[in-house]
């Protein structure tokens, strides 16, 4: 009789596992704001404040959820280099989750990252690798993973099946839960945004398994490849450029993307992301990131429609991180002029459609 055993003992993986449940259960869930629209419309606007994780982002739920999957597959051990390609929000909160284990961390991003991110993550005593050209933080991260016997994360494959879509206290769960005993307790839409498409694939999935009457709206920056996709159903459809508004929009379709489980997409120009996070900024009294502007930029053109139409309702977009990450950029006037953007236009088509409820963009 031949026998073969090649697992690791579970000692340790046992452990990793309880200390990142432990540190769930030490953490509330994030909160579920009333964006303040006009009293008199029919209409109300929910932002899930995905800012108020221990990381400070939305991809905090990604990094538990790609940890816990690296490390029920066996993947991960506690000599384990973990490497990410990230854009900078996944890869701080990567990063906090391996320091929690005690593992090294390297998140490989484009050179054009904001300082602030940086900081955030070499906080956390992990190391930021920058590469040139955004397409090649694949192959570098792949690289360097097998050249320290490390483990590639690679959130853009793996975001999609790494989180339990039916259930357990998801994002998408959480929403319903939260609206419950609001007026219209089902929403007519749920607005994200799509960087590994994660996100969208799990409230998608969840809203057609419990058969809720609402629909998924994807929005997506310049340069971005996932309208493209989407508009071809070209599943390898590229731009091959970078994405200015940080933590959505890929040079090229992930396969974590989900298409068939979205309803509509919208193209959000860059300067209108920007208006719209400055707009949220005042409004709430706190900065929010580019990515909530280019959310609210589709949810505010999604309430128009509702509106003309004569409907009520309710519409629920995240609040993905705050905008302090972004003092250098989306809210630094010199920036947005350096990058050939002006606000006047976007700005115009939010203060026609507060006072006028009619969508001009």
């Amino acid at each position: 009789m031949k026998r073969c055993e090649r697992s690791a003992p579970r000692d340790w993986v046992d452990n990793a596992v309880r200390l990142i449940d432990a540190d769930t259960q030490r953490s509330a869930d994030t909160h579920l704001l009333r964006y303040p629209l006009p009293a008199d419309w029919p209409v109300q606007l929910y932002l899930k404040d995905e800012s108020t994780h221990i990381t400070g982002s939305l991809k905090h739920r990604l990094a538990r959820s790609l940890f816990l999957y690296a490390l029920c597959n066996g993947w991960v051990t506690e000599t384990t280099t973990v490497v990410e390609a990230s854009s900078g929000s996944t890869a701080i909160s990567e990063a906090y989750f391996a320091k929690l284990l005690g593992l090294d961390f390297v998140a490989v991003m484009p050179a054009t990252t904001s300082p602030e991110k940086i900081a955030l993550i070499e906080a956390q005593g992990a190391r930021c690798h920058l590469v040139d050209r955004a397409p090649d933080i694949y192959t570098e991260a792949a690289r360097l993973a097998a050249e320290t016997g490390g483990h590639y994360m690679d959130q853009f494959t793996h975001a999609e099946r790494a989180t339990d879509w039916r259930g357990n206290n998801n994002i998408a769960e959480s929403i319903f839960e939260q609206l419950t005993l609001e007026a219209h307790p089902i929403p007519a839409w749920i607005v994200v945004g799509a960087g590994t498409g994660g996100t969208s694939a799990t409230i998608g999935r969840y809203i057609r398994y419990r058969r809720h009457a609402t629909k998924l709206a994807v929005v997506d920056p310049e340069n971005s490849a996932f309208y493209g996709g989407y508009e071809t159903a070209d599943a390898g459809y590229q731009t091959g450029m970078p994405s200015r508004i940080e933590g959505i929009g890929r040079p090229r379709v992930e396969p974590s993307f989900i298409g068939q489980v979205v309803d509509t997409m919208i193209e959000v120009p860059d300067a209108a992301s920007i208006a719209a996070a400055r707009h949220a900024s005042r409004t709430l009294g706190r900065r929010v990131g580019g990515s909530t502007g280019t959310n609210l930029w589709g949810a505010f053109a999604l309430i128009a429609d509702m509106l003309a139409e004569g409907r009520s309702g309710s519409v629920v977009t995240l609040l993905c991180d705050g905008g302090d990450r972004y003092a250098g950029t989306y809210f630094n006037d010199d920036w947005v002029a350096e990058q050939g953007l002006s606000l006047v236009e976007p700005d115009a088509v939010i203060s026609k459609f507060l006072a006028t409820k009619q969508w001009s963009a």
